[in-house]
């Protein structure tokens, strides 16, 4: 339903977000190139998405809280996306499967374990997190700052999730 836009084909205010992507990739990702029928919501996502892998959250880190919301809203596109990102970053196949699938990290991963647990309590009370789910989070040496970039992710990879749901992203 949702046109798999081009960079010709797409309005102007997608196109230079689209080239961006395609210099970084050496292709437009069918979820870019479906989200551009909204340039606000594609830049607004790519430029997120950036901040994000900005953070003081390491790399795995930032892997887990997506792939936490990406299983939870059932975006296999994302799955699929960041599976990969997660094999570059070098996670191994423990880890990538029980993120894929949702369940408790394996042991050696208690750190990221927190981050996941963190982010789904995040999302289920809508911010509204116990005093000792903070103190869980940071009893595994992040910060106030870490748990305030997990929302941060929360928020942009939910909007993303949904859109390439809506669009049918592949």
């Amino acid at each position: 339903m949702f046109a798999v836009h081009t960079v010709e084909t797409a309005p102007e205010g997608s196109r230079a977000a689209m080239e961006d992507v395609v210099r970084a990739f050496g292709v437009l990702p069918d979820a870019v190139a479906r989200l551009a029928a909204s340039p606000e919501l594609l830049t607004g996502f790519l430029e997120l998405s950036a901040k994000f892998e900005r953070t003081t959250l390491g790399p795995l880190a930032r892997e887990t809280v997506i792939m936490t919301i990406a299983v939870r809203n059932d975006c296999h596109v994302c799955v699929t996306l960041h599976t990969g990102k997660l094999r570059k970053l070098g996670a191994d196949a423990a880890l990538v499967a029980a993120l894929r699938e949702g369940g408790e990290l394996p042991e050696g991963h208690e750190r990221l374990e927190a981050v996941r647990q963190f982010t789904l309590r995040v999302v289920e009370r809508a911010g509204g997190v116990d005093d000792a789910d903070v103190k869980a989070f940071l009893a595994h040496g992040y910060t106030e700052r870490n748990a305030l970039e997990v929302v941060m992710g929360i928020g942009t990879y939910t909007m993303s999730t949904l859109a390439n749901r809506l669009t049918g992203a592949v």
